[in-house]
């Protein structure tokens, strides 16, 4: 495991304290790591705190570890966040292969060296599609699952979704560069209606990088786009039977990836599976809706608690952060 520098990489936290009304004080020390998994793979990984991490984060596809700054320091709890394998400043795997299946074992790995005590997962999208994955193969490192708004339903249900309705989504699949950072923070705009273009902003800087050649292009291999529906979510049906931890679903409440039949099929395998809705937030609540999150993240997770929360949630970066 080594210690990776990149300079300036959190100079934007005083930015998140301000946004969630806290005093800059409280924000923890947070360093980037990376753990070897496998003989020719890194998977990058933010550290929050310099106590023993009760949480741990995994974001969805397209996003990277910066997507959960505001959640996890709203929480202030000790905590890592995850790059997936092709995301972030982790490496990209030879095949394109970054499905659940290929992630959760990944995953493990990281989770048993930098967090085997961790009281709970916390996955979106993609993220919680591999903690599903996870939570079913390795159940001693997720002793409490918070799945946000995907089911393995979800991937069918985005190839009838429209373009405003995969919201942010839809840039996996856009353009491989642009000519500017401006194109590609206006296009992320367009995409993010529910959050301020500052938090927008914020984001496409963490999940971007300019080329030698002047261009810039999203920080996550384009093969990821080829995560879509497909059979082998459809497959991780059986694994939602088999998890044995508390687990809660949050559903954004504008958001559609999440279908009332899929949505049956989740609590038909879990009777006892805790469901929640957040208004006013998209598919990446984390982004719309922090506070509220954090909230429920908090309620959901045992021990201590972190600072008090402001009164009303502010709107945070999301897809490209």
């Amino acid at each position: 495991m080594t210690d990776a520098s990149h300079p300036g990489e959190f100079d934007s936290l005083g930015e998140v304290a301000d946004e969630l009304g806290l005093d800059r004080a409280v924000l923890p020390t947070v360093t980037r790591r990376s753990v070897q998994v496998g003989s020719e793979q890194q998977i990058s990984v933010l550290t929050w705190g310099d106590d023993d991490p009760e949480l741990v984060f995994l974001h969805g596809g397209g996003q990277n570890a910066h997507t959960w700054d505001l959640v996890i320091t709203a929480l202030g709890r000790p905590a890592i966040a995850i790059d997936l394998a092709g995301h972030g400043h982790s490496s990209w795997r030879d095949d394109h292969d970054y499905g659940p299946a290929r992630n959760a074992p990944a995953v493990a790995r990281v989770v048993s060296e930098l967090a085997p005590a961790a009281v709970g997962v916390i996955g979106m999208s993609l993220g919680g599609l591999t903690l599903i994955r996870l939570a079913a193969t390795r159940p001693e490192l997720v002793r409490r699952a918070v799945i946000v708004d995907v089911t393995p339903g979800s991937g069918v249900a985005h190839t009838r979704m429209t373009s405003a309705e995969r919201g942010a989504t839809q840039l996996i699949s856009g353009p491989p560069s642009f000519a500017s950072l401006e194109e590609m923070v206006d296009l992320a705009v367009q995409a993010s209606p529910r959050r301020p273009a500052s938090a927008v902003r914020r984001g496409v800087r963490h999940n971007t990088r300019q080329q030698a050649d002047g261009t810039w292009t999203w920080r996550y291999d384009p093969g990821i786009g080829s995560v879509g529906a497909g059979s082998d979510f459809r497959l991780l049906w059986d694994d939602v039977a088999r998890l044995s931890m508390p687990v809660m679903l949050v559903r954004g409440g504008d958001s559609v990836f999440v279908t009332t039949d899929d949505l049956a099929a989740m609590t038909a395998r879990l009777p006892a599976l805790r469901v929640e809705v957040v208004p006013g937030a998209g598919h990446a609540v984390q982004s719309d809706r922090p506070l509220a999150l954090a909230a429920l993240i908090r309620g959901f997770m045992p021990d201590r608690s972190g600072p008090p929360l402001p009164a009303s949630p502010p709107s945070a970066p999301g897809m490209a952060s």
